[in-house]
């Protein structure tokens, strides 16, 4: 971006309160599964919790969400100077790799549904939260552009990645620009409330790349305890989810008990939804993930399910423990047959990591929605809450 100054831009003032204090932590089971009988086939729905309430009016939120929201990411993303601008455009599959319009998948917008829910939560109208939902989608897509080149995944949303298409360089100075817009959205608005969601965010960035440092670093250690996996994810994802569901309320005025409650919320659901995708990860259909059979396993990911399989003891945790520990000595995944990622996913199965995991989506989920009990809610807005939380444990992709 050159020269032009964004700040002077008119824009209403919403009344917030300072930052509150860290999400309470929720009480978990042993982290020691044991052998389980439940199976289940590749691709299967992962299905974690019965849902309080018909969740059919989830898609109608996600809608909203992306309704309201993209204009404005669209403006955000215009700003960017060539080729980024087009770069971005791709990643968020608003055009092909030739650069020709697209429909393309972008992504599921839970994040944005849940800041406008924010700001309803506290009383305002649900576009009060928009510069929020923007602000928080833009430090995600800055983090897939990142972990996507890190991991080496070559495929997201059933497309290349932007690194395969236009090469590891644009991957990362477009993954920063996107950064670097997310705080202007929020600071050029120049209101202490929005200098404090600001605050908000850069503080859940800061956790968010604290987990991928911590993913990274457990990727060729032989054990990672289920402790320090929870704490990684609770950074990695909890984080940007827990900004994302307190935002929209901090733009519209709540105070620090809503907003603090909203946020504790949003960290469980981060769990409950790192939880599942870990399960998908491993076990999910491609066709409906859009990545490769075994995807966290050719990573050498410490995910959830590898961790607590770990944990179990046993013969199938010791044989699972005596095969990775040769994999993290070497490079030899590359050269594996699907047998042996097989072999690996069966193993997890058979110590338990699947069901525990599982069950784990399902501690979290209830510890968000107990989060929501802390406050009073419109009932719509607390029903649409739980709803965007059964929808994150039940799901395929």
């Amino acid at each position: 971006m050159t020269g032009t100054s964004h700040a002077a831009t008119p824009r209403p003032a919403y009344p917030v309160p300072a930052p509150g204090t860290r999400p309470q932590e929720t009480e978990r089971a042993d982290p020691r599964p044991g052998t389980h009988d439940r199976r289940g086939t590749e691709g299967e729905t992962v299905n974690t919790a019965q849902p309080a309430i018909d969740t059919a009016d989830v898609p109608a939120l996600l809608l909203r969400g992306r309704t309201l929201a993209t204009p404005v990411l669209r403006a955000a993303v215009a700003r960017l100077a060539p080729p980024m601008d087009t770069v971005a455009a791709y990643h968020f599959g608003w055009i092909d790799a030739e650069g020709h319009p697209a429909e393309g998948d972008g992504g599921k917008a839970v994040r944005p549904a849940l800041a406008l829910l924010s700001a309803e939560a506290a009383g305002a109208a649900a576009e009060t939260g928009v510069p929020g939902a923007v602000a928080v989608e833009l430090v995600h897509n800055f983090s897939l552009l990142h972990d996507d080149l890190m991991d080496g995944d070559e495929q997201r949303r059933h497309r290349d990645t932007v690194w395969k298409v236009h090469g590891p360089a644009l991957a990362v100075l477009v993954g920063d620009a996107l950064f670097a817009l997310a705080g202007e959205i929020l600071l050029e608005m120049g209101t202490p409330e929005a200098a404090r969601a600001a605050r908000r965010l850069t503080s859940a960035t800061r956790k968010l790349i604290d987990g991928q440092a911590q993913d990274i670093s457990y990727e060729h250690r032989e054990r990672v305890t289920v402790e320090e996996c929870l704490r990684m994810e609770g950074n990695k994802t909890g984080a940007l989810l827990a900004c994302a569901t307190s935002i929209g309320a901090v733009l519209g005025g709540a105070d620090d008990h809503l907003a603090d409650s909203l946020e504790s919320y949003g960290h469980h659901l981060g769990l409950a939804f790192q939880a599942v995708d870990d399960l998908l990860g491993i076990w999910g259909d491609p066709e409906a993930t859009g990545k490769q059979t075994w995807s966290d396993l050719r990573q050498r990911k410490k995910s959830l399910p590898v961790v607590a399989a770990l944990a179990a003891g046993g013969a199938a945790s010791d044989r699972l423990a005596a095969i990775l520990a040769v994999d993290a000595k070497s490079d030899r995944t590359e050269d594996f047959d699907e047998t042996e990622f097989a072999e690996r996913a069966a193993l997890i199965e058979e110590a338990g990591g699947r069901t525990w995991t599982s069950e784990e989506a399902q501690r979290q989920h209830t510890a968000a929605i107990g989060a929501l009990d802390r406050v009073d809610l419109e009932p719509h807005v607390r029903e649409q809450l739980v709803a965007l939380a059964d929808f994150v444990v039940v799901r395929r992709k």
